[in-house]
């Protein structure tokens, strides 16, 4: 039985988007009240790090209020747009980028709204929606020519010529008769020729008001806009794309923005004189969600061991033959696994990424063969997942993994620990890098020491795939970090808000960039 359930843990697909609709439902596994916060109408952005499940989410969303009836149009901005690197190409100016890049999102929105109208065509009155549909795609289709208009005539000719000789033979002698025959016409034809460039007008007001016709002839049903993977368009044209929701879509009732991104890669806003900005200010026009702050273990290891619980039977049972498919997911947690501190260690190593967990799940699969999956395994597949996909991402880019060596050296080598603290204002784009690569996980945020009044920390822990191979020896970390609490100096196991002392989990960047140079002078 165990090598039909290998087997079916190496059949997991790795993306959301490989999933089928129906697969997307059957799998899904809601974390504490995430997906209540989504259903909520307002508009909202959800962040997440890659492989935390936005995608998952978002698209189990658009599944579900399709089902009660509404409207839900979904965005995969990685495919928005014909022309590929367009958006990116920096020789190209900036409001011409801009534009077109709102004029592809809302020609998708205008799209998959036409669809949905054809399809639910006995509940939506065609005649009544499809004027303000018409008029949304004039008014972002509405092309400006910037220069001279020039107006050309020309005259054209055709004529026919006709000529022959007859010859017959009569009583009276031989006969001839010649003719010809000239035809000609004349016309004259005139062609307008324009010069210059033409350029897109979009004009937010025309296109909110006829986003609100549209609305209000969807018979009571809402609309939903849901635009995943944020990131991949470029940081210069985020604030311009944030700009056209927020202007044609946030102030109408029965609309619901939801936005995918990640913190790290996001620019949702540009700042002007005065109290003017272009793009989305949030907390004031959008509310955020963030996907971390349920999933990672050493905020709540009970939240945390329940999904991913949930999470492997959802995904492994349907691809079990009938005879041996699970009633629970405790049944499938037995079979699968050689004891139970295998499975917690497993939760652990996932540091609350659902992507780096099917394939830590897969890489253990693989080495137990035909036999339940042990703790030997699990640390093994974490330890060739770190090497063989995080650690060759971070080298893509210059200093990081030289950051992330000098962390690991002086945070698990010299403190015997396995998290530090960064003040909240410290903004580092390593770090950042080394976050959204999942190479460290930010674990609680805004704590505070006595003996350091008036400064807040985020806490960050270094990934599981770091230290394995420390465990069980004398260099294993020893807790999260070391910290003064009313009980003395101990090490912290789950990060409280405030403390005694602080400054021995405390990490100096600074100390990092005098190193470097160091090294850079020998």
């Amino acid at each position: 039985m165990n090598d039909q359930i290998n087997r079916a843990i190496l059949q997991l697909h790795k993306r959301a988007e490989k999933y089928t609709d129906e697969e997307l439902v059957e799998t899904f596994v809601d974390v504490g009240p995430l997906f209540t916060l989504l259903q909520n109408s307002d508009h909202q952005i959800l962040y997440g790090r890659r492989g935390t499940g936005k995608t998952h989410v978002l698209s189990y969303l658009k599944r579900i209020q399709t089902n009660k009836g509404d409207c839900s149009v979904y965005l995969d901005l990685r495919t928005i747009g014909s022309t590929g690197g367009l958006y990116s190409d920096t020789s190209i100016p900036l409001a011409e980028r801009a534009t077109r890049l709102l004029v592809d999102v809302l020609s998708s929105i205008h799209d998959q709204i036409l669809d949905f109208t054809l399809l639910n065509d006995e509940n939506i009155d065609l005649s009544k929606i499809g004027p303000p549909l018409e008029s949304l795609a004039d008014a972002f289709t509405e092309v400006k020519i910037e220069g001279p208009i020039e107006t050309e005539e020309t005259t054209t000719t055709s004529g026919t010529e006709k000529s022959g000789l007859t010859i017959g033979v009569s009583q009276t002698g031989v006969l001839a008769n010649m003719n010809s025959q000239d035809e000609q016409t004349k016309g004259k034809t005139q062609r307008k020729a324009t010069s210059g460039l033409e350029k897109h007008r979009i004009h937010f007001p025309a296109i909110q008001h006829h986003f609100k016709s549209v609305i209000e002839n969807l018979n009571g049903k809402k609309l939903w806009i849901i635009a995943d993977e944020w990131a991949e368009i470029p940081l210069d044209l985020q604030p311009f794309l944030g700009d056209l929701l927020r202007r044609s879509l946030f102030p109408l009732f029965g609309a619901s923005v939801k936005i995918g991104a990640i913190e790290h890669r996001s620019n949702f806003k540009i700042s002007k004189e005065g109290s003017e900005y272009i793009g989305i200010e949030i907390g004031a026009d959008v509310s955020s969600v963030n996907m971390d702050e349920y999933m990672v273990f050493d905020n709540d290891d009970n939240l945390a061991t329940e999904f991913f619980e949930r999470l492997i039977f959802k995904h492994i049972n349907p691809h079990l033959p009938e005879a041996i498919k699970f009633n629970s997911s405790s049944q499938l947690l037995n079979a699968a696994f050689t004891q139970k501190g295998a499975f917690t260690e497993f939760v652990r190593a996932t540091e609350g990424v659902p992507r780096d967990a099917i394939n830590i799940l897969s890489q253990a699969a693989l080495k137990a063969r035909n036999e339940k999956i042990s703790l030997v395994n699990l640390r093994a597949a974490a330890r060739v997942w770190y090497t063989r996909d995080k650690e060759k991402s971070v080298s893509s880019k210059e200093n990081a993994l030289t950051l992330l060596r000098w962390i690991i050296d002086e945070v698990l080598g010299n403190r015997n620990a396995r998290a530090f603290l960064l003040q909240t204002d410290v903004k580092n784009s390593l770090i950042d890098f080394l976050y959204d690569s999942r190479v460290i996980h930010l674990i609680k945020q805004s704590i505070a020491g006595q003996d350091k009044p008036g400064i807040r920390y985020n806490v960050y822990s270094i990934d599981y795939g770091c230290y394995v191979d420390l465990i069980n020896t004398n260099r294993a970390p020893k807790g999260l970090f070391q910290a003064e609490t009313d009980e003395g100096i101990e090490f912290i196991q789950v990060p409280m808000n405030d403390y005694r002392a602080i400054r021995r989990a405390i990490l100096d960047l600074e100390e990092f960039k005098k190193s470097t140079k160091t090294q850079q002078l020998i």
